[in-house]
C-alpha cells in the first residue's frame, strides 16, 4: 500500500479538517489568480474605452460604459480579491499547520505506545537508536510535509485546472500550444518521483544508522573513555555519516535534476503564449487585454511550477519517512494484551510451569519444565550463564511465549489472563536496573502519582535505602541523573527493590538483583528480603548462593533443565554442582582435598 494511502487511512478521524484545508487552499487560489485578469482588464479599459469589456452588458460584463467608474469598479474589484486571498490563505495555513501538528502529535504517541506493546522479541533486531530516528524525525519529516508540501500540490493543480479554462475561453488555439509544456512537466516530475523513492530509503535507512550508532556510544561513553578509544569511535561516527551523506548525495543528483527540466518546458510555453499570442493580437484575433491577461496567467501557472521540485524531493522524504513510522504502527502484536481481568490483592501467588519448552530463534534454552512454586514461599533459581534461568522469569512475565507447554498462576493459564493485570501482580527488580531522570522519590512511587511521602519511606527503609537516601542533598528530592548515574550500583538496586515493594504485590522477582553488588549492600538486600517476603511468593535468581542460601527450595539448572533441587542443607549434603558451586565461592574444601603442604584440609 502507499505510504500517503497509509496516512490517509490513519488521519480518517481528520478527514473534515483536510476537506476544509483542501477547500481553502482551492479558493485561495482562485483569488491569486485573479489579479492577473484584473490586469488584463485595466488594459482592455485603457485600450478600448466604451468598448471594453466591462462596458458590456453580456458575458459578465457590468454595462457601465464610463471609463472613471470602470476603473472605480476595478479598484474595489481589487481590494475584494486581495482581501479574499489573504483571508483563505490565513485560514488554509491554520487548517493545514494544525492538522500537520495534530498528525505528528498522535503519530508518535501511538507510534511509541505501539512499541511497547511489542514482544521482546521484536526488539532483538531492531537498535534503539533506529527507533528513536523513526519516533523523531520521521515524525517531524511528515509534519514538514503537511505543513507545506500538500497546499503546494493542492494549488499546482488548481492553477494547472483555473488557467487551463481562462486560454481555452479566449483563445483555445493559443492555449493548445501554451499549454501543451504542462503535462509533460507532470509527467517529468513523477517520473523523477519513482526514481527517489527507493533513493530517500536509503537515505532514512542511513539516518537510522547514525542515530542507532550515536546513541549507543553516548550510553557507552565511559567505556570508550576507560579503553582510550575514542579515535575508533569517532572513526565509526564517520562512517557511517560518511554513509548517509552518500545515500544524500545519491538522492541529491536526481532531485536536482528536476528544476532544470522544468524550466526548459516552461521556457517553451511561456515562449508560445508571448510570440504566437502577439502575432494572434496583431491580426485582430486576440484583443490586446486578452493577450495580456493570458501573458500573465502564462508566468502564474508555468514558474511556479518550478517549486515542483522542491515539493517532490520534500514529497519524496516525506513518504519515506512515513512508511517506517507507519510500518511500526502496523507491526502486529504478537503477545495481546486482552484477556480476564483480576486484582492484584486477589492473587495468591501460586506458579506453576508445566511442560515448558523455549527457543531464542534456533537455539533451545529450556526443555520440558515441570515446577511448581507454592504461594508464599521463597524458591530460588542457580545455575551456569545460559542456563535458562532468566528465560523462566521472562516467560512468567510474558515478556515471551513458550514455544510448548504453558504457565499457570494460582492454577490460571496466565496467557488467559489480561497482560496488564498479570505485570501488576509481579514486583521486577533486574540486574540492569531502569531509573529515569526525576528525584528519588519518583522513582520509587514510579508510575504512581498517588503515593504519598510516608508510603515512599517505608518502602526505602524496608529496602535498606533510608541512610543513604537521607545522605543525599535534598533527600527524597535529590534528582538521580539520567539512568540514575549519579548513585552507585548497589544504591540504584536498592531504589529499585524499593519500587518493588512499594507495589506490593504477591510475587516478587529478584532477577540478579545482587550480582553488582558490594558485599555491605547484598547483606542489607538480603536483610530485606527476610522482611519483604513473607506472605509472598518469591523469586530470587542468583549467581551468588549465600543471596539464595535462605529460600525454601532452590532449583540448580543446567542447559535448560532442573538438575537438582532441595534446601541449601539437602543441596550440600548430596554434594553434587550446588555443593562444589558452593566451596568454590565460599573457599570451603571437600573433606579429604590436600592443602597447599598436602594435608588434608
Amino acid at each position: 500500500m502507499h505510504p500517503l494511502k497509509k496516512l490517509f487511512g490513519y488521519a480518517r478521524h481528520h478527514r473534515r479538517d483536510v476537506w476544509l484545508a483542501t477547500l481553502y487552499s482551492v479558493i485561495n487560489k482562485f483569488f491569486d489568480i485573479l489579479p492577473e485578469v484584473l490586469i488584463g482588464v485595466a488594459v482592455d479599459i485603457v485600450v478600448s474605452g466604451e468598448k471594453s469589456f466591462l462596458a458590456r452588458k453580456v458575458l459578465g460584463g457590468f454595462g457601465i460604459t464610463d471609463t472613471w467608474h470602470q476603473l472605480l469598479l476595478l479598484g474595489g474589484l481589487n481590494i475584494v480579491i486581495w482581501g479574499g486571498e489573504s483571508l483563505f490563505e490565513y485560514l488554509y495555513s491554520l487548517k493545514w499547520r494544525g492538522l500537520a501538528q495534530n498528525l505528528q502529535h498522535e503519530l508518535r504517541l501511538d507510534a511509541y505506545q505501539h512499541v511497547q506493546k511489542l514482544e521482546m522479541a521484536y526488539f532483538e533486531n531492531q537498535r534503539t537508536g533506529n527507533l528513536m530516528s523513526i519516533l523523531n524525525e520521521d515524525v517531524n519529516q511528515m509534519e514538514r510535509f503537511l505543513n507545506g508540501g500538500a497546499n503546494q500540490i493542492i494549488q499546482v493543480f488548481c492553477s494547472s485546472v483555473m488557467v487551463s479554462a481562462v486560454f481555452f475561453a479566449l483563445q483555445p488555439k493559443l492555449a493548445l500550444v501554451s499549454l501543451l509544456p504542462v503535462p509533460l512537466i507532470l509527467f517529468g516530475t513523477f517520473w523523477f518521483q519513482k526514481r527517489l523513492a527507493p533513493r530517500y530509503s536509503e537515505v532514512r535507512e542511513a539516518a537510522g544508522d547514525v542515530s542507532a550508532r550515536l546513541n549507543n556510544n553516548l550510553l557507552g561513553l565511559a567505556t570508550i573513555k576507560a579503553f582510550a578509544t575514542e579515535d575508533f569511535e569517532a572513526e565509526q561516527i564517520r562512517k557511517s555519516s560518511e554513509g548517509y551523506r552518500n545515500a544524500n548525495a545519491r538522492a541529491i543528483r536526481v532531485s536536482s535534476a528536476i528544476t532544470p527540466v522544468i524550466r526548459m518546458a516552461i521556457l517553451s510555453g511561456f515562449t508560445a503564449t508571448l510570440v504566437y499570442g502577439g502575432y494572434l493580437t496583431l491580426h485582430d484575433q486576440l484583443a490586446v487585454g486578452a493577450y495580456s491577461v493570458l501573458v500573465y496567467l502564462t508566468q502564474r501557472l508555468l514558474w511556479p511550477l518550478t517549486g515542483l521540485a522542491d515539493v517532490a524531493d520534500m514529497y519524496q522524504r516525506s513518504m519515506a519517512a512515513i512508511d517506517r513510522v507507519m510500518g511500526i504502527v502496523t507491526t502486529p502484536i504478537a503477545i495481546p494484551y486482552e484477556g480476564k481481568h483480576f486484582p492484584s490483592s486477589g492473587v495468591k501467588g501460586d506458579v506453576r510451569f508445566e511442560a515448558v519448552s523455549f527457543a531464542y530463534g534456533e537455539r533451545t534454552t529450556l526443555h520440558d519444565i515441570d515446577l511448581t512454586l507454592p504461594a508464599g514461599k521463597t524458591v530460588a533459581f542457580v545455575g551456569s550463564t545460559g542456563s535458562g534461568k532468566s528465560t523462566l522469569i521472562k516467560l512468567l512475565l510474558r515478556f515471551y511465549e513458550p514455544k510448548s507447554g504453558r504457565v499457570l498462576l494460582d492454577g490460571q493459564p496466565i496467557d488467559s489472563l489480561n497482560l496488564q493485570d498479570l505485570r501488576r501482580a509481579i514486583g521486577y527488580v533486574s540486574q540492569d536496573t531502569f531509573l529515569s531522570d526525576a528525584n528519588v522519590a519518583d522513582n520509587i512511587a514510579y508510575g504512581d502519582p498517588n503515593i504519598s511521602r510516608a508510603e515512599v519511606e517505608a518502602a526505602a527503609k524496608a529496602a535498606e535505602a533510608h541512610e543513604f537516601i537521607a545522605k543525599l542533598p535534598q533527600g527524597y528530592d535529590t534528582r538521580i541523573g539520567e539512568r540514575g548515574q549519579k548513585l552507585s550500583g548497589g544504591q540504584r538496586q536498592r531504589l529499585a527493590l524499593a519500587r518493588a515493594i512499594l507495589k506490593n504485590p504477591p510475587v516478587l522477582v529478584l532477577d540478579e538483583a545482587t550480582s553488582a553488588v558490594d558485599n555491605e549492600t547484598e547483606a542489607a538486600i538480603q536483610k530485606s528480603l527476610e522482611t519483604v517476603s513473607r506472605g509472598r511468593t518469591t523469586l530470587v535468581i542468583a549467581h551468588r548462593l549465600s543471596t539464595v542460601r535462605h529460600a525454601d527450595c532452590i532449583y540448580v539448572m543446567e542447559e535448560g533443565r532442573v538438575v537438582e533441587a532441595g534446601t541449601h542443607e539437602q543441596l550440600l549434603a548430596a554434594d553434587r554442582g550446588y555443593a562444589a558451586l558452593w566451596r568454590l565461592q565460599t573457599g570451603e574444601r571437600a573433606q579429604g582435598t590436600p592443602t597447599a603442604e598436602g594435608l588434608p584440609a
